[in-house]
């Protein structure tokens, strides 16, 4: 093994060991493969995939398409996640990896109108959710909590039910309030009710805005709907005003990398504004969206992030913290945990760069 080999592998090793928050992380989509085939049999659902390299296949994609055609991708997962037992198994397996690469804080977010059958309602879902959140954090020290998704592309009505859904299991699994889906056509404000109610009831605001729609999705998304960050974000350097306004603001930007360019809301990798964001000061955090469908893990994106940009180990430390900044935690554990975990990536990074030579 040549000396580039061993000094990459040296650096996954350490970005796996560094301690992670991930916000941004959908249920749906962050299945194990196996899992998938196993629930399907479970539950007599047909998938149309012999094996996990077909489905494979069919899940993965490397060239920017469309939002919505990436988004067709959950109609398979989503049709073997319509039990309880199979949600709380998908939500707990999901913790246990992510606990795997030292995440210690995570926010799973997924809208229970599409778990809704005549053996489940949303509460019987949301709390198969949280259930598997709560034995993975027995097993395994992570914690977190789950994000509810209001859905652009349904009724706004169901919005507020599921916002209602959220104050009713505030402090009991739910830490915030989403909306998800198709951007073009379906704007935030539509649901500017469902956000009111959580508003008032002092629940946290995430929402998809700007990946799929340019930067007047994230003007809803802040100034209708009260988001205190934003999902995405890629065509917030399109207005310089709107920027400024969301940088002064600490919204933070839930950056997903890879799913960027799978859905065609970048070109390519290297037009991926993130470096022009980080530069100009804004407020950054690194995610997966969904680990299934594009293939990957935190880590994966830290590592990519680090060499496409010409990062620093510093560069991932304010990432990294800025991901814990701007968690739904309370804020008293925050702090506890923001001062651990520095010192802790402090020894790990300092431990990398004095081996480096």
């Amino acid at each position: 093994m040549n000396e580039s080999v061993i000094s990459d592998n040296k650096l996954r090793e350490i970005i796996r060991k560094l301690p992670k928050a991930e916000l941004h992380c959908h249920l749906d989509g962050s299945l194990r493969v196996e899992t998938l085939f196993d629930l399907a049999k479970i539950n007599n659902v047909k998938i149309p995939y012999n094996n996990k390299e077909e489905l494979m296949e069919f899940l993965h994609f490397e060239k920017g398409e469309s939002l919505e055609i990436y988004l067709k991708k959950f109609d398979l997962t989503l049709s073997v996640l319509q039990t309880a037992d199979a949600l709380e198994r998908v939500a707990y397996e999901l913790a246990e990896d992510a606990s795997k690469e030292n995440i210690k804080w995570l926010e799973v977010r997924y809208s229970p109108i599409l778990h809704v059958n005549t053996m489940m309602g949303t509460v019987d879902n949301l709390e198969a959710v949280i259930r598997g959140l709560k034995k993975a954090e027995r097993d395994f020290g992570i914690k977190g909590g789950v994000i509810v998704c209001g859905m652009r592309s349904i009724s706004p009505d169901v919005s507020y039910a599921l916002a209602e859904l959220s104050v009713a299991y505030k402090n009991r699994g739910v830490v915030g309030f989403d909306l998800a889906g198709p951007e073009e056509n379906y704007p935030a404000k539509d649901h500017e009710n469902a956000f009111r109610l959580v508003l008032k009831n002092n629940i946290n605001i995430t929402i998809h805005a700007g990946e799929g729609y340019g930067p007047e999705s994230i003007h809803q998304a802040v100034h209708y709907c009260g988001a205190h960050r934003i999902g995405h974000g890629t065509r917030l350097s399109e207005d310089g005003d709107l920027l400024n306004y969301i940088n002064d603001h600490r919204i933070c930007l839930e950056i997903c990398l890879t799913s960027n360019v799978q859905t065609g809301s970048v070109k390519s990798l290297n037009k991926h504004p993130f470096k022009y964001y980080k530069d100009y000061g804004l407020r950054l955090c690194l995610n997966t969206d969904n680990r299934l469908i594009s293939n990957t893990t935190l880590s994966d994106e830290l590592y990519l992030a680090y060499h496409t940009f010409n990062l620093r180990m510093k560069d991932i430390k304010d990432v990294l913290i800025d991901g814990f900044k701007s968690s739904f935690m309370h804020h008293r554990d925050k702090v506890r945990l923001v001062r651990q975990v520095s010192v802790e990536m402090d020894d790990l990074i300092s431990e990398y760069e004095s081996n480096q030579g």
